[in-house]
């Protein structure tokens, strides 16, 4: 993500990012969410999934032609099922006081360039929005920088409402 929008003042580590955001007592959804959406050539089974308290959405999409992933061996998460990491979202709630619920704020949402134009990323961002629905959530929200016109036509293409 760094790399992408150009900043030098990016400080996380693998660390600090597994204390702050992977924390035992963080609660999906009340705190801080990371969404990582994985990818394999082959299925997924029962065998693969790491967490046993959440059921991953698992879904099936056959590409006309295969992702070349120069990065795959930095975002492999399993390398025995061939396991990477595609895209991530991050999110945490927040409350609108005009509505006067709480919604979701989120504060990332990254495909990886290789993986852009698949529709991985409306599968993460409508994943979120179904999750407010679903706790009674008013709304989500999240800021474009205005040089990312790719972000921008994505969000507007999903009927997001520029504010």
């Amino acid at each position: 993500m760094a790399v992408f929008e150009g900043t030098h003042l990016f400080s996380a580590t693998e660390s600090s990012l597994t204390s702050t955001l992977f924390s035992p007592t963080t609660k999906p959804f009340y705190s801080f969410t990371v969404l990582l959406l994985e990818v394999s050539p082959n299925p997924f089974t029962d065998s693969v999934i790491a967490d046993p308290s959440f059921t991953p959405l698992v879904k099936v999409i056959n590409l006309d032609l295969p992702i070349e992933d120069p990065e795959k061996e930095s975002f492999t998460t399993n390398p025995v099922n061939d396991i990477s990491v595609a895209a991530f979202v991050l999110f945490f709630p927040n409350h609108s006081t005009f509505l006067a619920k709480p919604g979701f704020y989120v504060e990332n949402l990254l495909v990886r360039e290789c993986y852009k134009r698949k529709g991985f990323g409306k599968m993460l961002l409508s994943t979120v929005a179904k999750q407010a629905v679903k706790m009674g959530y008013g709304k989500v929200d999240w800021v474009v920088l205005d040089w990312n016109m790719n972000a921008i036509k994505f969000y507007e293409e999903m009927g997001a409402k520029i504010i």
